[in-house]
């Protein structure tokens, strides 16, 4: 007997399933979160979509195309956002509040580009600042990268509260960042560069911020950082005239910059140092100091060992040395002439010109003076040829040590 067919029941496509097709990526992502039960993560996701939205209309509409793209047009962003603020949700749930924290920090790391400031100060914030979970590692975390972000933004008075609440965290807590960095080291380079800004910012004559900076500096270990603060904190008491003080933290800083071999760091503090000679009138420790900066053995970077020759000459043409002033400001030239710096070579140039006519006066009126034989042949040859050659005159006298007898 022939079996009856037996038919196969049609197969329908779910609503969720038509909608996944009919819909845009972001209606289906709101949907999910709302039937799989993450109403505050639909929430915060809705919330960030009208922020994208009013921030763009805001913008003038010319400087439009210097924006990112908006959040709807970008789906592995909308994806990251829904995953992590689900994750987020759910972990609240569990009062898992680190968790919670890691999926916020995670978001804030995901919106790395430059154009995406605003959602990744967002979620950084969204991080540091929840009731629990504060002062967890992810916080902890988060706080160092909003420190950073205020300080590039000049927002001096955030970035330290910040830091000092990350290193304060991160002193606790041992953590390392997400990179595998030392928060802690990394919250005290940040400390260091704010002190040092708000010192300069606020225009204070009392160097106590460069010495905080200072303690955190070498607080750190980093001796990079603590050179640089040392040369910060002698040159602010250079400013205040207490050249004492000054030469102590300058000189401290010369012996750190040798260790590291730090060819800038040595050519700042060298000439600061010297400055600090020049003003309280110590001339001879001055050209000492700056002689051993020029030594060829030193390996000092071209534009500061030009400097160190310009000073150097201009002490030697104060003090009438017009022979050492015409070395040291024709190595200055030499060394413009090798950066190719045009401002510096006419600098140099007036400058070795001068102390050359000064030299050469100098020359031709010792001879005038003297109205010897051997001055009466240079003066010649300085007629004749218009040159004033060292060789004539060496001649010269040796012809008139041989005919003195005779006269």
């Amino acid at each position: 007997m022939k079996q009856p067919v037996i038919e196969k029941p049609r197969e329908y496509l779910s609503n969720r399933e038509i909608l996944r097709v009919t819909k845009d990526l972001k209606h289906n992502l709101c949907v999910d979160m709302l039937q799989d039960g993450f109403p505050r993560s639909f929430s915060q996701f809705f919330y960030v979509l009208s922020r994208d939205q009013e921030r763009r209309a805001a913008v003038d509409p010319g400087l439009v195309d210097a924006l990112p793209p908006r959040l709807e047009d970008r789906p592995n962003a909308l994806r990251e956002l829904k995953e992590r603020l689900t994750q987020a949700e759910h972990a609240q749930r569990s009062a898992s509040w680190s968790a919670i924290c890691e999926s916020y920090l995670s978001l804030g790391l995901y919106f790395s580009a430059t154009k995406d400031l605003w959602l990744r100060q967002h979620f950084l914030h969204m991080c540091a600042d929840q009731e629990h979970g504060n002062k967890s590692r992810a916080a902890t975390e988060a706080r160092a990268h909003l420190a950073e972000i205020c300080l590039q933004q000049g927002e001096l008075e955030d970035a330290l509260q910040e830091a000092e609440l990350c290193l304060d965290q991160a002193v606790e807590g041992c953590w390392l960042d997400s990179s595998g960095a030392s928060l802690r080291t990394r919250a005290q380079h940040a400390l260091w560069r704010i002190y040092t800004e708000l010192h300069h910012k606020r225009y204070t004559k009392t160097p106590k911020l460069l010495q905080r900076a200072l303690d955190i500096a070498k607080d750190s270990g980093n001796k990079q950082i603590e050179a640089e603060a040392t040369y910060n904190l002698g040159a602010a008491y250079q400013l205040s005239g207490d050249y004492k003080t000054a030469k102590k933290h300058l000189n401290a800083s010369i012996k750190i910059c040798e260790e590291l071999d730090d060819a800038a760091g040595l050519g700042k503090a060298y000439k600061a140092v010297a400055k600090c000679l020049q003003s309280e009138g110590n001339v001879e420790e001055t050209v000492l100091c700056l002689q051993r900066f020029t030594d060829p053995s030193t390996n000092s970077l071209p534009r500061d060992l030009v400097d160190a020759c310009l000073i150097l000459g201009d002490i030697y043409s104060k003090m009438e040395e017009s022979a050492l002033a015409c070395e040291y400001y024709q190595r200055s030239y030499e060394g413009a002439v090798d950066l190719g710096d045009v401002s510096l070579l006419h600098k140099t140039q007036v400058l070795l010109g001068r102390a050359k006519a000064h030299s050469m006066i100098g020359q031709f009126s010792w001879a005038v003076r003297s109205a010897s034989r051997p001055s009466l042949r240079r003066l010649i040859h300085w007629k004749d040829r218009r040159e004033w050659d060292p060789s004539v005159q060496e001649a010269s006298h040796s012809t008139d040590i041989e005919t003195s007898p005779q006269q």
